[in-house]
């Protein structure tokens, strides 16, 4: 249970050593700042970095996400329960054609001046154009001529998107898309005012005057690498639901350990995604911890090109017996909050009537040793080899990716006599080997862009990418076909059962765990939203108890 700390009083030099010695050295005007004021209607936050990108037009990042879904809105929004609701269009159809969105009346940028539809049309040609090369362009291909636009095959002109009026936006689909409402709330799809956009010279959004804003808040604040402040935007439609004034983020560090010190004193009112070594601190503490399942999905994916051993399907089955994935979570990762994963899918997802996980249950590999070596035996006589050679693991930096790697290691050679070399890189250059082929088994993890279940089953079809395995089936890629384009929601859910299945059934990877994040929250903070799609966490309708 939290127990409420009496404030210590104590020098600035005292106050200032300490904060020095967990890693964060503050100004006196941080030092100042209180965690909640219910009077001002304030609340102060810290971040692990700053936002390295607020151009949603090319935005990635799950740092910049957070600050986008505070100060912009789409065509659609989550409410406070995080569910799709009504955001700057007040209402829609969707056809197997495509969508027509009717716009709220009166809405206004930050600055005053109207919200047309023509925002949307502008913001969604310039996600599009080949010189803006944005990583999300993909997920405007469902409209029509949109992937040959991209691919400068067609001018932006040739986009299915049309501002009828100024409150009416059409847009229209190559072919149908059951799951494009979810993809307007995105902020990829989020609107820019063209006239704005081309005044800033090149320097759209790299500043907090350097962009409009018409969500809940506007940035008026932001002195790169050390602070930034929101504050309620008296333009947005929705602004009497809104009861904070203001989120002040004077704090910004990827020290865990400070995190969760300004909690302790008092000076930030959420201590996010905390460590392992941090959280036996705040256990020592008495704090109360909390956690949410944030849609990361960890598996062992296995490299299937046609000069490594793994494209074997044998070796993989054999990988597959001797793998527990209960015995992974609860006995190496321990992280609270996290589960054990039988599936590409999380277990929040929504499948026709109920979750999708009870629909279309995941099958758990049998762990049988004999059945493995087995397996191994085959694999061995189909490759023509009397011996395998060392197996190549590349894995994070990071301490649970070297403690992942050892397990697998070990687990390989007392089961299987598998010799197992582990690759460790940086984040980057491990993203770069799997895009070059260069492994055999890789550490690997997936999160969600949009609420539907294709953000997760696109990724092993053979044209995706992000397939950095380079798994390849006519079968698969069929089911993912039938979940993009069918609008029959029963349909759906029975291809990405079908997806499921094929995923255990050929191995293609080797779910792991679904990830839990911890953190500490001020008991007097409610409603802060955690969510596994968008922004997070997201302050749009917290409120302070007295």
């Amino acid at each position: 249970m939290y127990k409420k700390r009496s404030f210590r009083l104590c020098s600035m030099a005292q106050l200032g050593f300490l904060l020095i010695f967990s890693g964060l050295l503050l100004t006196a005007s941080q030092v100042s700042a209180v965690a909640l004021d219910r009077e001002a209607r304030r609340i102060t936050y810290a971040m692990s970095s700053e936002p390295p990108d607020l151009n949603t037009t090319t935005s990635t990042d799950q740092v910049s996400h957070m600050v986008l879904d505070h100060v912009m809105e789409g065509l659609l929004t989550y409410d406070s329960e995080n569910n799709l609701a009504p955001g700057v269009a007040e209402r829609w159809k969707l056809r197997e054609d495509g969508a027509t969105f009717w716009l709220r009346k009166g809405l206004r940028w930050s600055d005053g001046r109207p919200l047309l539809a023509k925002d949307f049309v502008f913001a969604w040609r310039k996600v599009l154009e080949p010189a803006t090369a944005s990583e999300y362009a993909f997920i405007l291909f469902p409209l029509v001529n949109a992937q040959a636009i991209n691919e400068g095959k067609l001018p932006i002109e040739a986009l299915g998107i049309k501002a009828v009026d100024d409150y009416t936006l059409e847009v229209r689909f190559a072919k149908p898309c059951p799951y494009f409402l979810g993809l307007t709330a995105f902020s990829t799809l989020f609107p820019i005012n063209e006239a704005f956009y081309n005044s800033r010279n090149g320097r759209y959004a790299a500043d907090a005057g350097d962009l409009l804003y018409n969500g809940p808040f506007k940035m008026t604040e932001w002195v790169h690498g050390a602070s930034l402040k929101m504050e309620k935007n008296p333009h947005y439609w929705n602004r009497e639901a809104i009861w904070l004034n203001e989120v002040d983020v004077p704090y910004i560090t990827d020290d865990g350990n400070a995190r969760l010190n300004l909690l302790r004193d008092n000076h930030i009112a959420l201590a996010n995604n905390l460590g392992e070594q941090v959280l036996g601190g705040a256990l020592q503490q008495r704090m109360q911890i909390k956690s949410f399942l944030d849609g990361g999905m960890f598996y062992l994916e296995f490299n299937h090109r046609p000069d490594r051993v793994t494209r074997n399907r044998n070796l993989r089955k054999a990988i597959q017996a001797v793998f527990s994935a209960e015995d992974y979570v609860y006995k190496v990762l321990g992280t609270p909050g996290t589960y054990p994963a039988y599936t590409l899918f999380p277990r929040w997802i929504k499948g026709e009537k109920q979750m999708f996980k009870r629909e279309h249950p995941p099958r758990k590999p049998e762990i049988n040793l004999e059945k493995a070596r087995a397996y191994l035996v085959a694999a061995k006589k189909e490759l023509g080899l009397e011996k395998f050679p060392p197996l190549s693991l590349l894995a994070d930096d990071g301490s649970g990716g070297n403690r992942t790697a050892e397990f697998m290691q070990t687990l390989l050679k007392q089961t299987l006599d598998l010799d197992v070399k582990v690759d460790v890189q940086i984040f980057k250059q491990r993203l770069a080997k799997m895009t070059t082929g260069d492994f055999d088994m890789v550490l690997s993890g997936w999160g969600p862009d949009y609420d539907d279940p294709l953000t997760y089953g696109d990724l092993f079809m053979s044209v995706n990418l992000n397939n950095r395995g380079r798994y390849s089936s006519d079968t698969y890629d069929h089911w993912v076909s039938v979940a993009q384009s069918t609008v029959d929601v029963k349909q759906r859910m029975q291809a990405f059962g079908k997806l499921q299945d094929i995923l255990f059934e050929d191995v293609v990877i080797i779910p792991m765990y679904e990830r839990g994040k911890v953190y500490v929250q001020h008991p007097k903070l409610k409603r802060v939203i955690r969510r596994a799609v968008g922004g997070d966490p997201n302050f749009n309708y917290a409120v302070i108890k007295e």
